[in-house]
């Protein structure tokens, strides 16, 4: 990186870069970018600011920023309300103002201008039914009018403007394309059209006079690669087809690049953005490579359990394998020999890597080998394997795939829908992908069940409420299908999947079923229940929701930055924790437990945004049942970003302290008072003991809390915890750090308990002596020397080995590994010595052996005495 510049803007506006073509790179030129009525210049050179301007015309909006490469002059176009035309001169050199027009046109504009010339613009009016080309070449504007009707026969659906090169320009529909050439100011002539869906490429510039540029279009199952010359629009120079993956979508961007061939003539290769956010680099009619960079933009994760191995194999398949072993056993022969050829080297490597243990397609007994199934932000759902990170299988779905220029779904969450026991049941797991339709809270919400094995869409629906909320229950039906609740913006709550039997588990159940909400923009937590009916009649599977409580945090002085609560996976081994004197203390394992966590408005912002005495954080722990404060602690002097993780009867949250100028991390440890009259033998014997008393959130709870601060060196970017099959290993913190590593940190060092000199009792417990601040050991960073790049989340899968955990990381780049945090005491290490283990076992019974034979002589010899 050369160098970095950091601009102001309005978030209202939408900033737009402008860079003058053909600029030489050693001469210092202008960046130009626009936001709203504001233009800044900056030097191309050191990224400073040379200049910024803002006009003074109200509802100014700034569509075009030109060059003149002729003399030092900067033509800024914009629009003001809706049909009024600005235009001004700049000076280059200081930002000066020097002519001002200003023209209302007829109708009004829809915002949507491109350059059609050097002196020429193109603007879409509102109704989207004719084209303005506004000239502004002699100081002063001049415009005409266009029909679309007369340009493009049956036009239908809603359709946008691309500038392809000087004096082409491209209408697009989400099913044509039309190609359209500038007659001077008179009007717009069709050169050409495609009736599949495609992309265009900006021009790129071959000869001093001559540009190329390129579509890219959908022919059945292949995509059409077309290169054409500005100079003769209707003639071609390649026309090559691809044959790509359909799972891929349409193609959305193009970019052409050009090379010299050995015979003097110019060569094009194209690299296309597909609707999955996949990469194709395409040339000479081949895909050369691809990248499924669809993984870089990862919204949720789940795992899904690989299929087990089958005990008996058919004649064909020992046959086959039979010659695959005497294949690769020559291969490997004449590897040993160094008489492998290239792509003979290459298949043995293959070979390798598919007949490593940690790569096959079948679960193994440790509970390594799994499934990681990603959602990715296009909506493609993409199965890697944790072995080597292969790609099983992946399917962009149709449900969640977007209308070129129309509604935009999003993806939301996937879930596991259907876990089946293997030895019971023959049908494969699946999951489920939740979206909504559209980018509005009351979009319809969008179903896609998939197979876990082969990615195969089961089932597709699209639901007739929106998705507010997504709440998976711990319940299942006869068929091993998990229940979900979906909260519409009505709140109203829908339970899926919609069959009886599922209605009879859930309705057996409702009244201990709860749940809450948080509101960030009222700034409000509320908990509700289940009410039997809905208002919408005829459907059995809604439920009315009833508001029990809320609890409204003062917007003057707090704003809800955080809220977390346990995983509903979590296990947890045992509810007593004994400490050094012996004594028991009970950890309270309410899954109600919900912690929040809010900064003062001034503290919202960016660190050093507020002073000291304006900043505080105030963390909250809370019963979601009823909404009782359980505990509540102010930092003053903190501010966020706040980020937090809960486990067992414990949470850490991380934050920055303004007076130390330092970043913290803090713990909060709450136990269960009301059973810790449980120590009396005499009770236990006579069966007085409330240990196996149910456990209600109604009755006020009795609870001690233990907290404790410590001084951390980095900013976090994502925090979890390492997760286990039965919860015994010791727990680690796992930070995703400032530098896109991740950090393991034991919770011994986060133990609220930790003094300064801790008694004889107290290090037999383990406890570590206090100090100020947490310590960084860089053997501890499970990421090692590597880097994921712009890191977001950290997820801990536990495998069936209870010492290990599977630590999956996403971001721009991917990691995975596993992770030991009590060291592997329950299995032997990779580096053991079988071959020693049995060679001492042999020793020993030859030993045993000779022993007995002298024994039996000595006692044959004692005898005959």
């Amino acid at each position: 990186m050369i160098w970095e510049t950091n601009l102001q803007t309005s978030t209202a506006s939408d900033p737009q870069l402008h860079v003058m073509p053909n600029s030489k790179v050693a001469k210092d030129n202008l960046v130009l970018v626009s936001a709203g009525r504001w233009i800044y210049a900056v030097s191309s050179i050191d990224g400073s600011i040379s200049w910024e301007k803002e006009f003074s015309l109200d509802g100014l909006e700034i569509k075009q920023v030109l060059q003149s490469p002729e003399n030092d002059i900067v033509y800024a176009v914009g629009i003001a309300g809706s049909s009024k035309l600005a235009l001004y001169h700049l000076s280059t050199k200081t930002g000066e103002v020097l002519k001002d027009i200003q023209e209302s046109l007829p109708g009004e504009l829809s915002g949507e201008i491109v350059l059609g010339s050097d002196d020429v613009l193109v603007a879409l009016n509102k109704a989207r039914s004719s084209l303005f080309l506004i000239e502004f070449n002699s100081g002063r504007i001049s415009y005409n009018k266009v029909h679309v009707s007369d340009l493009v026969q049956d036009l239908s659906g809603t359709f946008k403007l691309q500038s392809v090169s000087n004096g082409v320009i491209a209408l697009q529909t989400p099913s044509t394309v039309s190609l359209l050439k500038l007659k001077d100011t008179d009007g717009l002539e069709v050169v050409q059209r495609f009736d599949q869906p495609a992309a265009l490429s900006d021009a790129l510039t071959i000869a001093e006079k001559d540009e190329a540029f390129a579509v890219v279009r959908h022919v059945g199952s292949q995509i059409e690669f077309i290169v054409k010359f500005t100079s003769d629009v209707s003639g071609e120079i390649i026309r090559e087809k691809v044959i790509i993956d359909q799972h891929r979508g349409n193609v959305e961007k193009v970019f052409l690049n050009s090379y010299i061939r050995t015979d003097k003539s110019h060569g094009f290769r194209a690299l296309v953005v597909m609707e999955d956010h996949s990469l194709l680099l395409i040339q000479q009619g081949e895909v050369v490579w691809s990248r499924e960079d669809g993984l870089a933009s990862i919204v949720d994760v789940t795992t899904s359990e690989l299929p087990v191995e089958k005990d008996g194999v058919s004649v064909a398949d020992v046959e086959h394998n039979l010659f695959e072993w005497l294949k690769g056993h020559m291969l490997k022969l004449k590897g040993t020999l160094m008489l492998a050829n290239a792509d003979e080297v290459a298949a043995i490597q293959a070979l390798r890597l598919k007949s490593s243990e940690k790569n096959k397609m079948t679960r193994d007994h440790n509970g390594f080998r799994k499934l990681l199934i990603v959602l990715t932000k296009a909506g493609k759902v993409i199965a890697l394997h944790t072995g080597d990170g292969r790609i099983i299988w992946s399917n962009l779905l149709p449900s969640l795939r977007a209308s070129r220029f129309g509604v935009m779904p999003s993806a939301l969450r996937i879930y596991q829908w259907q876990v089946p026991h293997h030895s019971v049941m023959r049908e494969n797991p699946s999951v489920l992908v939740v979206g909504k339709s559209g980018a509005e809270s009351s979009a319809p919400g969008v179903f896609s069940i998939l197979d876990s094995y082969s990615g195969e869409e089961l089932n597709a629906m699209r639901l007739d409420h929106s998705v507010v909320q997504i709440i998976p229950l711990t319940l299942k039906d006869l068929s091993e299908q998990r229940l979900h609740l979906i909260v519409d913006s009505n709140s109203n709550a829908h339970l899926y999947p919609k069959s009886p039997d599922a209605l009879d588990v859930f309705l057996n159940e409702m009244p201990n079923l709860y749940f809450y909400s948080v509101d960030i923009l009222a700034n409000v937590i509320r908990g509700y229940s289940l009410q039997k009916s809905c208002d919408i009649e005829g459907d059995e599977y809604c439920f009315s929701t009833k508001e029990l409580w809320s609890i409204i945090f003062p917007s003057d002085s707090e704003r809800i930055a955080i809220s977390e609560t346990r995983k509903m996976n979590e296990v947890v081994h045992t509810q007593a924790k004994t400490i050094g004197d012996h004594d028991v203390m009970y950890k309270y394992l309410s899954k109600n437990l919900v912690f929040v966590a809010t900064v003062s408005p001034k503290a919202a912002g960016d660190i050093g945004s507020a002073l000291p005495e304006e900043a505080s954080l105030v963390a909250y722990l809370i019963d979601a049942v009823t909404g009782r404060i359980l505990h509540r602690v102010t930092h003053h002097g903190a501010q966020g970003p706040v980020h937090a993780v809960l486990s067992e009867n414990w949470v850490v949250y991380h934050y920055f302290n303004l007076r130390a100028h330092r970043f913290e991390m803090a713990v909060i440890e709450i136990y269960d008072q009301s059973r810790a009259d449980n120590k009396d033998v005499m009770k236990l014997i006579l069966g007085k003991h409330n240990l196996s008393a149910p456990i209600t959130s109604f009755a006020r709870p009795e609870v001690v809390v233990k907290s404790q601060s410590y001084f951390f060196t980095h900013s976090v970017k994502a925090m979890a915890v390492t997760q286990t099959a039965k919860g015994i290993t010791s727990k680690q913190l796992l930070i995703g750090t400032i530098s896109d590593q991740v950090l393991a940190l034991d919770k011994r060092f986060l133990d609220p308990r930790r003094s300064a000199n801790p008694t004889q009792q107290e290090k037999e417990e383990g406890i570590i002596p206090l100090t100020d601040s947490l310590p960084i050991i860089p053997q501890s960073f499970v990421t090692h020397s590597h880097q994921v790049e712009a890191l977001r989340g950290i997820v801990s899968i536990p495998a069936k080995l209870e010492s290990t955990t599977l630590v999956f990381t996403y971001g721009v780049d991917l990691f995975y590994t596993q992770l030991a945090p009590s060291r592997t005491y329950d299995s032997l290490t990779d580096e053991f010595s079988y071959a020693l283990l049995l060679i001492t076992i042999a020793v020993l019974v030859a030993a045993i052996i000779v022993t007995w034979i002298w024994s039996e002589k000595k006692e044959l010899r004692d005898k005959w005495r």
